[in-house]
């Protein structure tokens, strides 16, 4: 392999063309043949007999150019980037120029590299860290909650529908008196108050009762997922089928035995609120860290290529279609997508401003722990790889044939300029007060008219 030339076409772009010799091209070749003959017909040879010059001479001598030159340009462009002293974050784009048994071949490669990065400011960070108080109320929601998750349900027949129960409804939507797609049901579960259909839907099943017949009507949103509902009017031809309510058990010192290791609802109180302040403690850390890594991430300078971005909302689209599966058995993406009226294209854009905000502060973290010559030996490697597959459960040698080494070296390069940045940083709770002074003070409402 020679490097014929290399040349920065646009920022974090590279095209660099190389020549691949007649002898690496022969050697190739004759790979690719000795791979290929066992499946090669050529007539009055036995199958996979045929001579590779007789192949040549029937099909044309760069028979075995593609896949010979195709076989060989990994290693090659490996070489190339390793000499250049580059890192590339996408497969390249290749282009066969020329290729002959005499003169061998001549590719050109598009190479999409990581982008420089300058940090500004990563080490004595301040930023606020301010625990939210744990109230009376906070703990009444919790004990509401698992109230509600004891309670009993109960079939209502004998009074109409109020906010708060479940009724069974089969419903139908008609826009300009033409029944639409997806707005139909039968024997739909809806708990009135939820919010789960379009703003107004669920106040007109308040006060009708089982057997009801009647119309809903309602407009939808002008920003509703599908274009062609968003912003006209409807109307759903609805029946009541059944309401039920939920009976709440009494809050007392049964209550806390029934539910619970106390015998007292007062025990179970400061139990709860135990755990809130914990979460509160914990939550205001994230938010401290969070604070800090924006100050880190607002401090840096990268042209970040796309590909970058778009493979963290790819990742972060794959997260959420495995929440789904977990949570809810029988929903895909595509379900999703159709009971939210969004696009792929919405959904992508909605991760879109996250994703970039952490391809910058990885950059970032990369670019620090270089800086500051951050290092992972390899005992080290080795044992993070160890405990991982102790985590999960699978044997050592698994984990190693699947993780590409240099790759978790790299995260875990990343995690110790992440402790070194959080020893770092400063509780400096004065900005909080401070940013809600220079707040804009909400206009007071207006008065009243008699």
């Amino acid at each position: 392999m020679s490097l014929v030339s290399d040349v920065k076409t646009d920022v974090n772009m590279r095209e660099v063309t190389f020549a691949i010799s007649a002898e690496d091209l022969e050697a190739a070749c004759e790979r690719v043949y000795q791979r290929q003959k066992k499946d090669i017909q050529v007539k009055g040879f036995r199958k996979g007999k045929a001579p590779r010059r007789i192949v040549e001479r029937l099909y044309g001598e760069e028979v075995f150019f593609e896949d010979a030159v195709n076989s060989v340009i990994p290693k090659e462009l490996d070489t190339i980037v390793s000499d250049l002293g580059i890192t590339i974050i996408d497969r390249p784009s290749v282009e066969l120029v020329s290729c002959s048994k005499e003169e061998g071949a001549v590719c050109k490669a598009t190479l999409i590299t990581k982008p420089e990065v300058t940090v500004s400011e990563y080490k004595g960070i301040h930023a606020p860290m301010v625990v939210r108080g744990i109230t009376d109320a906070d703990i009444d929601q919790q004990l509401d909650a698992v109230r509600q998750r004891q309670a009993r349900v109960i079939d209502v027949d004998d009074r109409a529908a109020q906010e708060g129960d479940e009724v069974k409804i089969n419903f139908e939507g008609f826009i300009d008196g033409e029944a639409f797609e997806g707005g139909k049901g039968e024997g739909y579960p809806l708990r009135l108050g939820s919010g789960q259909f379009i703003p107004g839907f669920e106040d007109q099943i308040v006060g009708h009762s089982i057997g009801d017949k009647f119309d809903v009507e309602v407009t939808f949103p002008e920003t509703y997922g599908d274009e062609r509902y968003a912003g006209k009017p409807a109307v759903f031809k609805t029946e009541v089928l059944g309401i039920t309510t939920q009976e709440l058990p009494e809050l007392d010192d049964e209550f806390a035995k029934d539910v619970s290791e106390f015998d007292t609802l007062a025990e179970l109180r400061e139990d709860i609120k135990k755990h809130l302040t914990e979460n509160a403690e914990q939550q205001a850390q994230a938010q401290f860290e969070n604070a800090v890594f924006d100050v880190i991430v607002a401090g840096t300078d990268a042209v970040v290529p796309q590909v970058m971005n778009d493979r963290r909302i790819d990742q972060h689209i794959s997260d959420f279609e495995s929440q789904l599966r977990q949570q809810y058995q029988d929903i895909t993406l595509k379900d999703y997508l159709e009971l939210t009226g969004l696009t792929i294209e919405q959904l992508r854009d909605e991760y879109e401003p996250q994703a970039k905000k952490e391809v910058l502060l990885r950059l970032a973290l990369e670019k620090i722990a270089d800086t500051e010559d951050i290092q992972v030996t390899d005992e080290e490697l080795d044992e993070a790889l160890a405990e991982f597959a102790a985590q999960m459960k699978v044997p050592v040698e698994m984990v190693h044939a699947r993780i590409p080494r240099e790759d978790y070296r790299t995260d875990l390069r990343v995690q110790k300029v992440v402790e070194m940045i959080k020893s770092n940083a400063v509780v400096d709770n004065e900005l909080a007060a401070k940013s809600e002074e220079d707040a804009p003070a909400e206009e007071a409402p207006a008065a009243a008219e008699e």
